[in-house]
């Protein structure tokens, strides 16, 4: 799963305004943004394996601290106690919550696409049920949950500029022709260009995410950003 954990960032920020969508993309891709620098300084590991799947090459051997169900929940967990030290336990713990449930959906979206890979605790018990071997029901089901969080997130914002709007929209169909030439295209000559791919990927999108949505006293509409509830 790639572009549909995108359409959980756009669903999330219309259910909390205060948290602004470029850190919702942050959120719903942390646990990956660690698995990134996880592989490229060996703590994790993944072969690349031509055919291992229909739509990805990667065999994930051992990543026990990103990708475990016990590990993302503790993942969620920091990113909920990160924001509220924050803003010094001040407000309502709502904001805070649906950020950790954002890093938290990851694990359960990659539930879908993974093959038998993803353990719950300590490489004991894994599961996955397989749609990258489907590798065009996978990319239905990744597109329908991008696009349906894009809707909901412009349903949400019907003061949101036309330029702005247009700009969101042609944003979402890049990443859903990235995800095209990834899954269709040759496989990553080695895993160090996995990780750093991975790490410019991840923060280009949250900057885009940044540039397009106007902050508060900026741009088309006055949106409100992260502060204490």
């Amino acid at each position: 799963m790639f572009v549909g954990h995108y359409g959980v960032a756009f669903a999330a920020r219309r259910v909390e305004r205060r948290i602004p969508l470029w850190l919702f993309f942050i959120a719903v891709q942390f646990v990956d943004i660690l698995w990134c620098g996880f592989i490229l300084l060996g703590i994790e590991k993944v072969r690349i394996v031509p055919g291992y799947t229909a739509a990805s090459p990667l065999d994930f051997t051992y990543y026990p601290y990103t990708h475990s169900l016990i590990g993302s929940i503790g993942w969620a967990g920091v990113a909920f106690v990160l924001y509220r030290l924050f803003y010094r336990y001040k407000g309502s713990p709502k904001p805070a919550l649906v950020l950790a449930v954002a890093v938290l959906s990851h694990w359960f979206l990659d539930l879908l696409v993974h093959t038998r890979d993803l353990d719950i605790i300590n490489e004991t018990f894994k599961v996955g049920f397989g749609l990258w071997n489907y590798p065009v029901v996978e990319l239905i089901v990744e597109f329908a949950i991008l696009f349906a969080g894009l809707v909901y997130y412009l349903r949400g914002n019907r003061d949101l500029g036309r330029k702005r709007r247009v700009g969101m929209i042609v944003f979402a169909v890049i990443m859903a022709l990235i995800q095209l030439s990834s899954a269709f295209g040759p496989p990553p000559p080695s895993v160090k260009v996995i990780g750093i791919a991975g790490l410019i990927m991840y923060a280009l999108f949250a900057v885009a995410a940044f540039l397009l949505e106007p902050r508060s006293g900026k741009g088309d509409v006055a949106v409100p950003v992260a502060k204490a509830g």
